[in-house]
């Protein structure tokens, strides 16, 4: 317990500001910060009259089936703007017309500002931005295996984002730290984002207050008003519809909260084939597309023009078992699928890189591959859970988190435009160099040693038998050794004593009224 009454993280492994280092060493090599852009066309994989069939399926989805809306205060709203509200069944339908006026009022475009303006995000168009995983229950790593959430990792795994420049944008409570009141933790969560990190983050929707909370809490990190955070949003949250054709009251009231506050709210149904969604894939898709869209129009009828994106995770289960899956030929096809929806739509697009493996291995690495490319091909603009999603979403993976890492780093130089210029053609070089030489000791070689290729943060290239002489480990075993450098190397972000003082008097006065017992 610290002095402020509020959980301690794990202690700082230095003073900020200062850098520790093994003797002689370097820091790991990674990427700088930037602005990640897909400059290729999309990948269409529907012609424009499947989307426009799918669309028109949405619609009578829409019309005529309706959506359960648990909450009494949105179906009012919706009521009042036009809406079909069956009381006795809180089934609500809506018309076209409807659908696109809210269409038409929400942005292609949003900024997103943390405390740290120079992180902000520019997400919609052809720009990718990378989020933490977020929501598991549980943790793991090699060294101290499976557990439940805590606080404790809550903290490390946000300073791992922190100190991997690749990751743009921290989720929705990385993982559950059940060792705090279950009513106060987002509070908890919220301050450690904001402590140990300067990225924007996700708030919890599960309720009008854990909105409000996360909104009010970067408000005074930012030194700003409500109003001004409004114009200038700095968090986002996820609404996840209970699919098939379900919203329940706790996501519809936070959703109400994020738009009336203009802060970008993300739209997910959660439809797997086969268990929340019909088994074939055009069905899924109309079924989720109806979905997405009802949430679009709920935002737009609180607060026209509140950034909204459309959020898609459509997968399938193994029929055999009910279990889910990710990573398939099937999800990466959604994936790709759904981006040509949000575009007909002009809404920037979610996705993720999902994984249905136990373990950080070949199979978590091949379904998250799988997944990714389907995301970025389908010209996705945030891909949650990007880093460290295992179980199916059920851990928070250490291990799995550094290859995630390797992975959006990877795509990252992949995405880079290729140079084809005098200089980048290298003639004379080709010219210099005799039949059958090499170009190891070339001039054009030498002036571009340092930068010419990616170079990996996990990879091994020794040979064999240097491999074996080092101790023959893995790439799983390789990445507990980073992301415990890492750790070891993370520097706290620098915030006024004054900002940080307002946020703890902010956590404790509101789990006063919470009710909640000091952790």
């Amino acid at each position: 317990m610290s002095d402020s009454g509020l959980p301690k993280g794990p202690p700082p492994r230095r003073r900020p500001g200062a850098r520790v280092r093994r003797s002689g060493s370097a820091p790991l090599d990674q990427l700088p910060w930037s602005e990640v852009r897909n400059p290729y066309p999309p990948l269409e994989i529907l012609s424009a009259e499947q989307v426009e069939s799918i669309h028109l399926a949405s619609s009578r989805i829409l019309e005529e089936f309706g959506i359960e809306l648990m909450s009494p205060a949105a179906r009012g709203r919706l009521r009042s703007a036009g809406a079909q509200v069956d009381e006795a069944s809180a089934v609500v339908r809506l018309d076209r017309g409807m659908v696109a006026e809210a269409l038409a009022n929400a942005p292609r475009e949003f900024d997103l500002t943390p405390r740290n303006p120079q992180r902000r995000l520019r997400i919609g168009a052809d720009r990718l931005v990378f989020g933490l995983v977020a929501g598991p229950p549980n943790v793991h790593d090699l060294e101290r295996g499976r557990r439940p959430g805590n606080y404790r990792d809550y903290c490390d795994f946000i300073r791992l984002a922190q100190y991997f420049n690749v990751i743009h944008v921290l989720g929705n409570q990385v993982c559950a730290p059940v060792e705090l009141p279950a009513n106060s933790r987002h509070l908890d969560a919220y301050r450690a984002n904001l402590v140990y990190s300067d990225r924007a983050y996700h708030c919890s929707a599960i309720g009008a207050g854990r909105a409000l909370d996360g909104i009010r809490m970067m408000a005074i990190a930012r030194g700003v008003d409500l109003p001004e955070l409004a114009r200038s949003p700095g968090v986002m949250t996820i609404i996840s519809v209970n699919s098939p054709r379900r919203f329940d009251e706790a996501m519809a009231d936070g959703l109400m909260a994020m738009a009336a506050h203009g802060q970008p709210v993300v739209v997910t149904p959660f439809t797997l084939m086969g268990a929340m969604a019909p088994v074939s894939l055009a069905a899924a898709l109309a079924q989720q597309n109806a979905e997405a869209l009802f949430g679009v129009v709920l935002a737009q009828t609180v607060r026209p023009g509140t950034p909204v994106m459309y959020g898609a995770f459509t997968s399938n289960v193994d029929l055999r078992s009910g279990a889910p899956a990710f990573g398939t030929p099937e999800n990466a096809k959604a994936n790709i699928a759904c981006g040509q929806l949000a575009r007909r739509y002009g809404l920037p697009y979610r996705t993720s890189n999902a994984s249905a493996s136990n373990a950080a291995d070949a199979q978590g690495a091949y379904e998250t591959q799988m997944s990714l490319w389907g995301a970025v091909l389908g010209g996705g603009n945030l891909l949650y859970h990007a880093a460290g999603w295992q179980e199916g979403g059920l851990t928070a993976s250490f291990e799995k988190f550094v290859l995630d890492v390797e992975m959006l780093q990877s795509m990252v130089e992949f995405l880079k435009p290729v140079l084809v210029d005098e200089a980048q053609l290298g003639l004379e070089a080709i010219r210099r160099v005799p039949p059958g030489g090499h170009f190891f000791g070339d001039p054009h070689t030498i002036e571009r040693y340092e930068h010419a290729f990616y170079r990996p943060l996990l990879s091994d290239w020794q040979n064999h038998e240097s491999w074996e002489i080092a101790g023959a480990i893995d790439a799983t075993r390789r990445a507990t050794a980073i992301w415990k450098r890492a750790l070891a190397e993370y520097e706290q972000p620098p915030m006024d004593p004054e900002v940080l003082e307002e946020l703890d008097a902010y956590v404790r006065r509101r789990r006063a009224e919470i009710g909640a017992e000091e952790p």
